[in-house]
């Protein structure tokens, strides 16, 4: 029996998640950390600030990380000081971020993260990789939509598909939204829509002369 808790856990991920956690033969629940105290399926969520008596209390072989990236960071740091191996998909760290996330898991705990755990997704970049390799010369632009409470913008997975052009083609200007008078000058468009209840949509669009 795998033991599970869920970082994020009154969140609509980690509501979602411990529902999967909960009804799953082989994973035990656990219980959470959130910015509030409540209950996940009968397991007690503590804040966020607890996170290391939470830790050591329940002994979870797994923490599932769905939060925003400074709280994530220090989630990350308390899995890693507790031996407690990761999953997150947090998304939106800056650099920096990224960097003390690096060398807090180094050599310390497993830990898979990612922007996008979807299947569809996962191939989606790969056709992204495809296209970039063929169509390098055509105009390139990113556009994604999402439902009006996700707070960071351009999204995770956005990132990841400038992270993958950028692999295949040479790191590029990346222009985020227009305005005004402007000539196009080789760069990346990127633009972000937030409204209404959108999971999630992405679009690549590569551009040539009568195409």
């Amino acid at each position: 029996m795998i033991k599970v808790a869920v970082s994020g856990a009154l969140g609509r991920m980690g509501t979602m998640i411990g529902r999967i956690v909960d009804d799953a033969p082989d994973l035990e629940l656990v219980g959470g950390t959130d910015i509030r105290e409540g209950t996940l399926f009968g397991k007690e969520v503590v804040p966020s600030a607890h996170i290391d008596a939470f830790l050591k209390e329940t002994e979870p072989d797994i923490l599932i990380d769905f939060t925003v990236a400074a709280a994530a960071v220090e989630n990350i740091r308390a899995a890693a000081r507790n031996n407690v191996a990761l999953v997150v998909g947090t998304t939106g760290f800056s650099l920096e971020q990224g960097e003390i996330i690096r060398s807090a898991i180094e050599g310390s705990v497993p830990a898979v993260i990612s922007s996008n755990f979807s299947v569809g997704v996962n191939i989606f970049w790969e056709l992204v990789r495809e296209a970039a390799r063929e169509l390098g010369d055509y105009d390139i632009e990113v556009t994604e939509a999402h439902h009006r409470y996700k707070k960071d913008a351009p999204s995770g997975t956005a990132k990841t598909i400038l992270q993958i052009l950028d692999q295949e083609l040479g790191e590029r200007e990346k222009v985020y939204g227009r305005a005004g008078m402007a000539e196009r000058k080789g760069e990346i468009g990127v633009h972000a829509i937030r409204g209404g209840d959108i999971v999630g949509d992405h679009t690549v669009l590569f551009a040539g002369n009568f195409e």
